[in-house]
């Protein structure tokens, strides 16, 4: 992640990415291991653009957008949605029986996501907002992804200014369990 152009183009490159994830979660027979590790890293990048999403896209679309408010607010009720699966799939292993259905309903989620976002989202921002604040913007959600927090925290605030004030340390200390336990990595 951290790719370049502005913040559309940014966070519809990430969506491909997740998309190419769920596909090699798709490919691998069910309680394959792999399965997990691809679900840990799929939840490390996933969790990471919602945080960045949060802080600069939403509040972007509710400052430019007509009726931005409620589309904000819809997308943010998505990510909770999306958040809460995740940290129940994060107790899981590839082998227990849960896996296969909140992976299932993860994925499911996301895609309705994705698609809403570059059906309607986007195209009402792009239109809205002068190029030179969508790359600011770009260029704000790059940076925002460095630091975010890698792990699902459904009682986080969605929302600025606090979620800006402690996405920074929680990522810090989500990177520092990644690294101990090696998290999100193949052997």
């Amino acid at each position: 992640m951290g790719h370049g152009g502005n913040i559309i183009d940014e966070l519809v490159t990430d969506h491909r990415e997740v998309e190419e994830m769920f596909g090699r979660i798709e490919a691998l027979p069910s309680g394959h291991q792999d399965r997990k590790v691809y679900a840990d890293q799929v939840t490390i990048e996933l969790v990471r653009h919602s945080v960045a999403e949060e802080a600069y896209l939403y509040p972007a679309v509710r400052e430019h957008v007509a009726n931005g408010d409620a589309l904000a607010d819809r997308e943010l009720a998505d990510h909770a949605t999306a958040e809460r699966i995740m940290k129940d799939l994060e107790g899981c292993d590839a082998g227990d029986a849960d896996f296969d259905r909140l992976m299932g309903m993860l994925m499911s989620e996301i895609r309705s996501h994705l698609a809403d976002e570059e059906g309607t989202l986007f195209p009402a921002l792009r239109q809205a907002c002068p190029m030179d604040t969508l790359n600011e913007l770009g260029d704000k959600v790059r940076k925002a992804k460095k630091t975010a927090p890698t792990r699902p925290h459904p009682a986080a605030p969605d929302k600025p200014p606090a979620n800006k004030l402690l996405a920074p340390g929680t990522g810090m200390v989500d990177r520092l369990r990644d690294a101990l336990t090696g998290r999100g990595k193949f052997d």
